[in-house]
């Protein structure tokens, strides 16, 4: 017979009396057992009823993002079923590849196009899998501006900016660049 099995009886508030007082004002010590053993029984009671006191194995209450299903059938190695996540994070192995090489410019562009096109990923497939974090709106812009913004730094970085915006001297000389 286990605990499952066993009737645990149910305490409730009328179940426990108020403490007596003695005959100096202090409370009686019966009542501290009684409600020791009512703490004792309703932990009894949760442990007969859901079979454990330990945690649930699986989380309940939050719900995936939208999209965030496989991008390809379940018989498919992983890698096929997030292809999404497989080429953006490709992408972003060959700009940090490029980077170490010595071409700073190229690499750092390379990862912005990895954010850009992550984000219209995101915008254009139904399901991205792994790719999928927030809301389709919320991963969407992110990804943008933090890829154009990628791409528009990457341009204007010095030596020889491709772009000129006004404030990068400025950061420049703050950090102390640019001295002459």
């Amino acid at each position: 017979m286990n605990g499952a099995d066993r009737a645990v009886p149910d305490v409730g508030a009328q179940d426990v009396e108020a403490p007596d007082s003695g005959a100096n004002g202090a409370p009686d010590t019966g009542a501290r057992d009684v409600e020791a053993a009512a703490v004792e029984v309703t932990a009894a009671a949760v442990t007969a009823r859901h079979g454990s006191r330990q945690r649930p194995s699986r989380t309940t209450g939050t719900f995936p993002p939208e999209g965030s299903a496989a991008a390809a059938g379940r018989g498919q190695p992983v890698p096929v079923r997030q292809w999404p996540i497989v080429v953006v994070l490709t992408m972003v192995g060959v700009g940090l590849a490029v980077t170490a090489l010595g071409s700073f410019r190229p690499g750092v562009i390379t990862i912005g196009a990895a954010m850009l096109l992550a984000g219209l990923l995101r915008l254009l497939l139904p399901e991205v899998g792994m790719l999928a974090v927030r809301s389709r709106f919320t991963d969407i812009v992110v990804m943008w501006v933090l890829g154009l913004a990628i791409v528009v730094l990457a341009l204007a970085s010095e030596p020889d900016p491709v772009i000129s915006l006004p404030f990068v001297p400025e950061i420049s000389h703050f950090f102390g660049g640019g001295q002459g």
